[in-house]
C-alpha cells in the first residue's frame, strides 16, 4: 500500500521569548486505507500532531506530504481547497448548525464551494444517511437528535466530499459506552467499505487498542508504534 500521509522531521514550537516545543522531529508514514489510532495524555502533543496532519496548523520545521503533495509550503487558499477535497474532520463536539436539518448539515461542506447541491450530491447525502443509520431522522433539526445521532450526522458530513482521509479528534469523548462502541463500529465499517484512511486521536486505550495500528505520543515524540 502506498503512503497517503508522510511526515518528515516535523517539529512545532510555540512562543517567542518563552518557547515550548510541542512536537519534536516526528517521522511518520500512514498507509492509504489504514485505520490508525494516536493515544497520549493531555499535553502530549497528539492534538497538535492531528492539526498539522490536517493542515489546520503549520509545522515550525519539517515536511508534510498529503496524497503525494507537499503542504507545509502551501498558501492558505491552497490549503483550504486541499482540506475540503481530501480531508474530512470529526471532532469531540459535533459542531452541527442547530437551525438546519440532519441532511442540510451533511451537505454543508459541499455547499461551501457550490451554493446549490446537485441531484447527485443529494443522492450521496441520502446514501450516507443510510450508511450511518439516520434515514428516519434526516429531516430532524440537529438539536432534536440524540448525542449519538448528532455524532453520526457529523461523520456523514465529513464524508460528503468523498475524502481520502478522515481525522477524528476524540470522536466519542462525549458519548456513553454503548454509543462509543456503535460509533467505533461505524468508523470501521466506513474504513472497510469505502477504503477511507482513518487517524483517530483518543485518550481511551480501549478504543486505541482496536485500531490496526496504535501510535503513542509522549512529550511531543512518538514513543511506540504497534
Amino acid at each position: 500500500m502506498r503512503n497517503i500521509i508522510e511526515l518528515k522531521n516535523i517539529s512545532k514550537i510555540y512562543g517567542t521569548s518563552i518557547k515550548y516545543k510541542a512536537l519534536s522531529d516526528i517521522n511518520l508514514n500512514i498507509e492509504e486505507g489504514s485505520f490508525n489510532s494516536i493515544i497520549g495524555a493531555s499535553g502530549s502533543g497528539k492534538s497538535t500532531l492531528l492539526n498539522i496532519i490536517g493542515t489546520l496548523d503549520k509545522p515550525t520545521s519539517g515536511e508534510l506530504y498529503i496524497n503525494g503533495i507537499r503542504t507545509d509550503k502551501m498558501k492558505k487558499n491552497q490549503l483550504a481547497e486541499l482540506r475540503n477535497e481530501t480531508i474530512g474532520f470529526v471532532f469531540q463536539f459535533h459542531y452541527l448548525l442547530p437551525e438546519f436539518t440532519a441532511i442540510e448539515n451533511i451537505l454543508m461542506p459541499y455547499m461551501i464551494k457550490k451554493s446549490k447541491p446537485s441531484k447527485e450530491i443529494i443522492e450521496r447525502a441520502e446514501t450516507l444517511l443510510n450508511l450511518v443509520g439516520l434515514s428516519d431522522v434526516k429531516n430532524n433539526m440537529s438539536n432534536n437528535m440524540s448525542g449519538g445521532q448528532q455524532q453520526r450526522t457529523a461523520i456523514a458530513r465529513a464524508l460528503i466530499n468523498n475524502p481520502k482521509i478522515i481525522l477524528a479528534d476524540e470522536p466519542t469523548g462525549n458519548l456513553d459506552s454503548h454509543s462509543t462502541e456503535n460509533i467505533y463500529n461505524l468508523l470501521r465499517e466506513i474504513n472497510s467499505t469505502l477504503g477511507t484512511t482513518f487517524i483517530i486521536i483518543t485518550h481511551d486505550n480501549r478504543i486505541a487498542e482496536k485500531a490496526d495500528r496504535k501510535l503513542t505520543i509522549e512529550d511531543g515524540k512518538l514513543s511506540s508504534d504497534l
